[in-house]
């Protein structure tokens, strides 16, 4: 079995995803055969496995960290929030159901054997495994049947590295009063602290890291620097969904991503904010639409509703006035639907019932209680409109949503020429012909791919369109270098920080007395007593 070790924080995004992902790096490049693990996730950012099952992209991210193929198994459970207190929940890769908070907890002592399979299983195939935790550890009131935090860490018999972030405020009462709201066990399981998203001059914090050293009975295993990788974050709570202005510069590219209220997949525009001179934009109040160069549509966790919402506000409207003014809009998945002129849903999915569409793509969505999960590959047709440069050219990604749309005239956008996993999620999958909806009927298009703007190809094209359309002597658009080789670079300079800032022979030392009755922090030290 691996050897493993834990990160866990003192709160939401105190950096455990980023940490785990740069170890995941550094015990790869040192040789070890490496993989993250994350009991359950709560996000909406998702992905399709080869395996033709759904997982946190979180736990992608640190698999291509460790250089290996991302696998459900590193990510059991996923919680996918749907609105109205209620998430969906994915168990190995499939929908388990749709649940609210209550009715989950009161099943979740019930999916702990799929969490201990999953990891045992993967422990099998590799050298180390870095756990990853959710939340923090010291939320009492839902420590009973925990197996993602402390719970998780017995499971594994992990040694657990805490993690506060600094940026905030507060760190040394974050990391020594998590500490002492867990039970003694629970205690004797954290060898080292870690302090995140350090800016200033260290040698002002060091008295503090003594003396909270000296209260803890722990070390410090480093002060990590506030970092500027660009790396996919977990969730719709990302910074760079936060609203921003239209972009000042003259002259540049200007894409609007509508906020949804229940946005999913928003990596699928990642790649786009790799074009020099293009800023991409979350937003979500109609009086800062503006007129952009491109409009996206993005993916949801509840079309009807966000929908709804975006009737209500006035966003539809300014965006119906955008496309008669010759905007080019781009739907993916939810956001596809949206665009068509009718969504129904017989078998309630989504709460049942049916909603007019905006009636800008000739379609009829459909929804019905079974996912569509698959990797696809496959090319853009002839394509019409502004994007006529897109045509011919391939893409890979991945489809993953709760309906059929049905073309009722028009032409086709892509044709799929390989479906990797059918709708019951085989991985084996089969290779055939399937016609991907869509048009480019008024510079109107959708998609139901995930990552269709991937190929560097197809963001070239795309934003050389753009470039054409917008005039004014605005100069060919290049991205900035191809995206792997992107993503690499990220990874590199997120291994190099962390081996600047982190006592590595120390953390070696933990990993090595993992599965061991090492020595933990002092259970009769300054602590509160539990």
């Amino acid at each position: 079995m691996a050897k493993t070790i834990m990160v866990q924080g003192t709160m939401s995004s105190a950096g455990k995803s980023l940490i785990t992902a740069g170890l995941c790096r550094i015990f790869s490049e040192d040789g070890y055969r490496t993989a993250p693990f994350k009991a359950q996730n709560m996000a909406l950012n998702s992905f399709i496995s080869s395996e033709g099952l759904e997982m946190g992209r979180a736990q992608v991210v640190q698999a291509e960290a460790a250089g290996v193929e991302p696998s459900v198994l590193m990510n059991p459970v996923l919680l996918k929030p749907t609105g109205d207190m209620k998430s969906q929940v994915i168990v190995q890769g499939k929908v388990y159901g749709n649940f609210s908070a209550k009715e989950y907890y009161a099943l979740k002592k019930g999916l702990i054997p799929a969490v201990r399979e999953s990891f045992e299983k993967l422990s099998s195939f590799y050298d180390v495994l870095v756990i990853e935790g959710a939340g923090s550890p010291a939320e009492i009131n839902l420590a009973q049947d925990d197996f993602v935090n402390m719970g998780m860490a017995e499971i594994a018999d992990a040694p657990v590295l805490l993690v506060g972030d600094i940026d905030r405020g507060g760190v040394f009462a974050q990391l020594y009063g998590t500490l002492a709201l867990l039970k003694e066990q629970e205690r004797a399981r954290v060898k080292a602290l870690i302090i995140n998203k350090f800016r200033g001059d260290q040698s002002i914090l060091d008295p503090g890291i003594r003396m909270l050293e000296e209260l803890t009975g722990l070390p410090c295993a480093g002060v990590v620097p506030w970092m500027k990788v660009s790396l996919d974050e977990e969730d719709s709570q990302a910074s760079k969904l936060q609203e921003k202005e239209r972009p000042e510069e003259k002259g540049g590219l200007d894409l609007a991503v509508i906020r949804l209220n229940h946005l999913s997949n928003f990596t699928d525009f990642g790649p786009l904010e790799l074009l020099e001179g293009a800023s991409v934009r979350y937003v979500q109040d109609p009086r800062k639409l503006g007129t952009p160069d491109l409009i996206l549509l993005p993916g949801s966790k509840n079309t009807m509703g966000d929908l709804r919402a975006l009737r209500e506000s006035g966003m539809e409207g300014r965006i119906l006035a955008a496309q008669r003014k010759g905007i080019p809009i781009f739907g993916i998945c939810g956001g596809f639907q949206m665009l068509g002129e009718k969504i129904s849903d017989p078998e309630g999915a989504e709460g049942g019932g049916e909603i007019r569409g905006m009636g800008l793509l000739p379609i009829e969505t459909v929804f019905s209680g079974e996912k569509i999960r698959s990797r696809v590959e496959g090319h853009f047709l002839e394509v019409g409109g502004i994007f006529q440069k897109l045509s011919g050219l391939c893409f890979s990604g991945y489809e993953m949503h709760m309906g059929e749309s049905f073309r009722k005239s028009g032409a086709a956008l892509t044709e799929i020429s390989r479906q990797m996993g059918d709708q019951k999620g085989s991985p084996d999958g089969n290779a055939k012909a399937l016609i991907q909806e869509g048009t480019s009927q008024g510079n109107v298009y959708g998609s139901y791919v995930h990552g269709i703007f991937d190929s560097e190809a197809v963001l070239e094209a795309l934003s050389e369109a753009l470039a054409e359309r917008k005039g004014g002597g605005y100069a060919r658009m290049h991205k900035v270098q191809n995206l792997a080789r992107f993503r690499e670079q990220q990874f590199q300079e997120l291994a190099s920080v962390l081996r600047k800032s982190l006592d590595l022979d120390l953390i070696y030392h933990i990993l090595e007395g993992s599965g061991q009755s090492a020595p933990g922090p002092k259970a009769d030290g300054k602590l509160i007593k539990t």
